[in-house]
């Protein structure tokens, strides 16, 4: 073979070859926070986030998308390009809203590629430290002897805080009028000014309110005493029999949409699990009283489907619907 004719053929196979696929990542990701900012889930993504730029080596903006109970944010993502460079924090609300609504523009099995688990935090019940009402049973009894009287402020229809409610009033029959704020925060505010009597939160975002002295926390969800607040007891510790066994928490975790590269998906998920034992990554979710744990995508598919099993059946039968 003449040599014009060899180095012809080098040429082609390097021509065809073409340039390389750039290695995951390259640019800048996103993530997508669908509540309002300052709140759990904000927190929660912009926590991660930093350390995903830290451990990826690229910027990672977070991108808040408020409205419809998180609906609109994760739509976002549903609708976006599956190559990992848009991604979603959520909570486990994300099986509940859709069964409320019943219009979701996605179907969150189909639509959504879990990673991992990110983190679970307990809820509270507060109410302002002037309040007469001193206990959960205090609370509870309320809520039959009186029922729909009292007014409760949650995170807006569908909200895990708001599911937790509903899950408390079906376990003790106690009945209350659930006023659905778009996020804690204006819920809190209104708290504090004495135009709602008591508010179901995260410990999270309640915590510093509490600690400042702002809210009186009357119980919290967890299946034992935070170390955060040792002097408020459990749901468990209330005295009444129907929640003898009643714990609660929002779980957050992050996705990306349907049909990731399977590479991308293992690296998201092997960055996830080696950042959330990060111990200052640990310590500062412990701060706001939620407790860290990375998962793989099978584990966290399977809790959605437990959540599926057992809060949609009671969002059925309530009845439950948008405002």
């Amino acid at each position: 073979m003449r040599v014009s004719t060899i180095f012809a053929a080098i040429f082609a196979v390097l021509a065809g070859a073409g340039p390389a696929a750039a290695e995951y990542p390259d640019r800048p990701i996103h993530i997508i926070a669908p509540y309002a900012p300052g709140r759990n889930i904000d927190v929660t993504a912009r926590i991660i986030g930093e350390k995903l730029r830290e451990v990826l080596g690229v910027t990672v903006i977070i991108d808040n998308k408020a409205g419809a109970s998180g609906m609109i944010g994760s739509d976002v993502v549903a609708r976006s390009a599956p190559d990992g460079y848009t991604l979603l924090v959520s909570a486990n609300s994300l099986v509940a809203v859709p069964a409320i609504y019943g219009n979701a523009p996605y179907d969150w099995r189909t639509a959504f590629q879990p990673i991992s688990h990110i983190q679970a935090v307990p809820a509270v019940l507060v109410v302002t430290p002037s309040s007469p009402i001193k206990t959960l049973a205090d609370f509870i009894k309320i809520g039959r002897e009186t029922p729909g009287k009292l007014a409760v402020a949650d995170s807006g229809v569908g909200t895990t805080n708001h599911i937790c409610l509903e899950l408390l009033s079906d376990a003790t029959g106690a009945k209350y009028t659930l006023v659905h704020y778009k996020g804690s925060g204006a819920g809190i505010a209104d708290v504090i000014a004495g135009q709602v009597t008591v508010q179901l939160d995260q410990v999270n975002s309640a915590i510093g309110y509490i600690k400042g002295g702002k809210l009186r926390a009357l119980a919290v969800s967890s299946a034992k005493r935070l170390a955060e607040l040792p002097d408020v007891p459990t749901m468990q510790e209330s005295g009444i029999a129907e929640l003898s066994d009643f714990t609660f928490s929002t779980y957050t975790g992050l996705f990306g949409p349907a049909r990731m590269p399977p590479e991308v998906l293992a690296k998201l998920n092997a960055t996830m699990v080696k950042l959330l034992a990060d111990p200052a990554i640990v310590k500062r979710f412990a701060e706001l009283s939620a407790e860290t744990k990375s998962s793989t995508p099978a584990e966290l598919a399977a809790m959605l489907d437990r959540e599926d099993r057992t809060v949609v059946p009671l969002i059925k039968k309530l009845g439950i619907k948008p405002e």
